[in-house]
């Protein structure tokens, strides 16, 4: 791999995850969607029930993340990023700030992303760490000891 190559990759990946953040907090599904290759994946190793673990391609992310502005009023912030060996890759560390929509209560998360990224730019897969007992737990309208243990949002 060129060095010239590696030194545009980096850049692409790392701003690919920024975007992704920027244009969720917005609401801006259809733009967003823009940023993944058409047979992209989107991965949550930690779902909960309810929510799906994987979701592939253009279709079924627009469909899984529709509902989310009406869902979640965040900001992403503080984004860090960390060093990887591959270029097309970038980690990043970063907090949501906002609340449930739907009830009002506040929605405080702290993220992991990893972001894998084609020779384009575009995000071939994105793995997303977040803590479902955050959502859950914003999103049950009395206390996470009153049996709420799904997350309504996604397809």
């Amino acid at each position: 791999m060129s060095d010239t190559l590696v030194s545009q990759q980096r850049p692409a990946a790392q701003h690919a995850l920024a975007e992704h953040l920027r244009l969720v907090s917005s609401g801006r599904i259809d733009e967003w969607v823009a940023l993944f290759a058409p047979d992209a994946t989107l991965e949550f190793p930690y779902a909960p029930t309810g929510v799906p673990s994987q979701v592939q391609g253009h279709a079924a992310l627009v469909a899984h993340m529709n509902n989310f502005p009406k869902t979640f009023d965040v900001q992403f912030v503080d984004l860090v990023f960390h060093e990887t060996a591959d270029p097309a890759t970038a980690i990043a560390e970063f907090r949501s700030t906002g609340r449930a929509v739907p009830t009002g209560k506040p929605y405080e998360q702290t993220c992991i992303s990893v972001v894998h990224t084609d020779e384009a730019g575009r995000i071939t897969r994105y793995v997303d760490y977040w803590n479902p007992l955050v959502a859950i737990e914003a999103l049950n309208p009395g206390t996470a000891e009153a049996g709420a243990d799904q997350v309504a949002f996604g397809s």
